[in-house]
């Protein structure tokens, strides 16, 4: 880094539609263009500050300088987050709602959605088997939204799940999204949140009852720091905090099959080797293919870092996908390769692809576990239970537009069981 201690600066009014343009590679692009993993820059008429890296993690991640409230851009909160939930609270606010979340973490609550997730994978492959092809991305959408309600104990009829599944990836989907596609969000997220508020209250006035350990029952009932009830919107936007980021690991499954694909010699080394080199394989699909491309923060108070200053209100962004393929973190970092995590030691800085820092004490997603737990059982069945084709088609996925989804939204056919 620059010792000088003036940031490099990109010239210019504004950089949002760089930003849009450019996408995941944004920051990467300015940080290697600047020879720096910080520079300032103008976001959304604002001054803003864009790092990447080990370090430039390390300070994100410090309760003491940054701060979330007030953070995220109102189009995301309308589609992605909802209004004041976790991941926009901070100090004792954050770390209470923190722990509502953790407590369904637990081994045996994973144990269990485990066990759903394998009971509609089963249910999927036969109704497969009976198609003439499938679009994987969208067929895993609905499969993850059924596990979801299950683990969560959502009530749900049959005839609802489509439209749920529809409204659920439509708050990840349009995130990036301007004109028609973000106000399909919005809507799906009114639509989604009333329904959602409206359960809880028949939960608190015990006209609905969901086992006691399912985030449904925990979170109507959760208390908030005075010992009141959360507000039922609070409520209803954490528990669909639960299920809209299950929905979205359908992304993850879809660079399962990619990856596959693309490298056959890993296909034939799952069939033949333990759970650690499949826990490889899902750790370097979540290092190597895109999913958040940064988080954003406030700075908290006036600091000086590496001889940079930070004034405070300043908007923040950590490079979520660079810092995964950062040549100073991993050797050759465009390449696939699973085993670079067989000696892995493992940092809450270092690998980030659903944020940095602790479980639970800072903001890394609560849902982590959850999102490897779902991959191992996806990825189990897709080399191991089942035999399908990969028809020509457009496979390629973008680094600008986020989420990336490959563009054919995977399209398998002659799925059957393996016997």
């Amino acid at each position: 880094m620059s010792d000088t201690g003036k940031m490099p600066r990109e010239e210019g009014m504004d950089h949002s539609i760089s930003l849009l343009r450019e996408g995941y590679m944004y920051i990467m692009n300015k940080r290697h263009s600047f020879n720096s993993d910080i520079f300032e820059t103008r976001l959304l008429g604002k001054k803003a500050i864009c790092m990447g890296g080990k370090e430039s993690a390390e300070l994100f991640y410090d309760s003491e300088k940054f701060k979330r409230e007030g953070a995220a851009p109102n189009r995301a909160i309308q589609t992605l987050f909802g209004k004041n939930g976790v991941q926009a609270l901070d100090g004792q606010a954050h770390k209470h709602r923190k722990e509502m979340f953790m407590s369904i973490m637990s081994p045996d609550e994973l144990i269990r959605l485990t066990s759903i997730t394998k009971k509609q994978w089963e249910i999927a492959v036969t109704n497969w088997e009976a198609m003439d092809k499938v679009i994987l991305y969208e067929k895993t959408k609905e499969l993850l939204c059924r596990t979801a309600c299950e683990w969560a104990g959502i009530p749900i009829h049959e005839r609802e799940i489509k439209d749920l599944t529809r409204d659920l990836g439509a708050m990840f989907e349009s995130v990036g999204a301007v004109g028609p596609n973000h106000w399909r969000g919005r809507n799906a997220r009114n639509k989604v949140e009333k329904w959602m508020e409206e359960l809880i209250e028949k939960v608190r006035q015990r006209k609905v009852n969901p086992p006691e350990n399912t985030a449904l029952h925990k979170f109507s009932m959760q208390r908030d720091l005075e010992g009141s009830l959360l507000d039922t919107e609070n409520a209803a936007v954490e528990v669909i905090n639960i299920l809209r980021p299950i929905v979205a690991i359908a992304i993850f499954i879809n660079f399962i099959v990619l990856a596959v694909h693309h490298y056959p010699e890993e296909r034939n080394r799952l069939q033949s080797s333990d759970d650690k080199y499949a826990q490889m394989f899902i750790q370097e699909v979540r290092r190597f293919y895109p999913f958040f491309p940064f988080v954003i923060a406030i700075v908290k108070k006036n600091f000086t870092w590496n001889s940079y200053q930070f004034e405070e209100g300043t908007l923040t962004l950590l490079d979520i996908y660079g810092t995964n393929h950062d040549p100073e973190i991993w050797d050759n970092p465009d390449v696939f390769n699973p085993t670079r995590f067989s000696d892995w030691e493992g940092s809450p800085f270092n690998f980030i692809p659903q944020g940095g820092g602790d479980y639970f004490l800072g903001h890394r997603c609560a849902g982590e576990w959850v999102t490897i737990e779902i991959m191992k059982v996806s990825l189990n069945f897709l080399v191991n239970q089942m035999e399908y084709e990969v028809p020509d088609q457009d496979l390629s996925y973008s680094i600008v537009s986020m989420p990336s989804i490959p563009h054919s939204k995977i399209i398998i056919k002659n799925v059957r069981r393996k016997v």
